[in-house]
């Protein structure tokens, strides 16, 4: 297609992504409350198990509406996700041949569960990363919490984790179009297990060995399934494209006829 035309299509593919999002947040109104009561249930906890004082608050008067504006979109987006990520697949798919549409398709049908994963392993860990920081409020003190700082907080850590499982995913995507290779990740995997553990440790809000282990030891995994999948993917390019220059050196050295002329 022509410039003009790949701009109107990602146009039309953002207004579809969009009224996903808002058909999405609007549902996430809906879910607010009960959201809310979930999300904030760590540092209700606090209070019953270790007796210690913590509560959430509001800092201005319109920081509930803020709130409820924030919490609704970010679950507009995660409702939403199948379809935004179906889209991203559409724009890319006319220039794909028929067997690449087929792995991108697949790429999509990974990607969603991958990221609702690591949202859900955001939501396992978040009690203890709560806990853990809230371990270090002296005994005279009292954690008086603004709730659009700690939502904020929260909000951060599961997409934090979301995208974080969704880069295996992009690496076999990148090996997909050629622009790395298996071989390539594979001579960086030190380096790749520094960066997933130094992502590990900054991303993991509560500072200890436990809630980076969780995060760390699924990106590895998916990280060395992710190797796996583009080596096998070089192998079968790279058959591919010997089988096609056999073919074309085989028909190289027959003569051409004389009606062809």
């Amino acid at each position: 297609m022509a410039l003009k035309e790949h701009l109107r299509e990602a146009r039309n593919r953002l207004f579809k992504s969009a009224l996903a999002v808002l058909a999405g947040t609007v549902a996430g109104f809906f879910l607010y409350e009960p959201v809310l009561e979930a999300l904030g249930a760590p540092i209700v906890a606090i209070n019953e198990q270790d007796g210690r004082t913590a509560s959430l608050n509001f800092d201005t008067a319109a920081s509930p509406f803020d709130l409820l504006i924030q919490v609704s979109i970010f679950l507009g987006v995660v409702l939403s996700s199948p379809v935004w990520l179906y889209q991203l697949w559409a724009f890319i798919t006319p220039g794909l041949k028929t067997g690449e549409r087929r792995t991108a398709l697949g790429f999509i049908v990974v990607a969603v569960p991958l990221f609702l994963t690591g949202i859900y392993l955001a939501w396992l860990i978040l009690p203890n990363a709560v806990r853990v920081l809230t371990d270090f409020t002296p005994d005279q003190f009292s954690n008086l919490i603004s709730v659009t700082v700690y939502f904020a907080f929260v909000l951060r850590l599961m997409l934090a984790f979301g995208i974080a499982f969704l880069l295996p995913v992009v690496l076999f995507g990148l090996d997909m179009v050629g622009l790395v290779s298996g071989k390539q990740i594979l001579k960086a995997w030190r380096i790749t297990v520094f960066l997933v553990c130094l992502f590990a440790a900054m991303a993991a809000p509560g500072g200890d060995a436990l809630s980076m282990f969780y995060l760390a030891v699924p990106m590895l995994v998916l990280f060395f399934v992710a190797i796996g999948l583009c080596l096998l993917n070089d192998k079968r390019r790279a058959r591919r494209n010997a089988a096609r220059e056999a073919d074309v050196e085989a028909h190289a050295d027959r003569a051409t006829p004389l009606n062809d002329l």
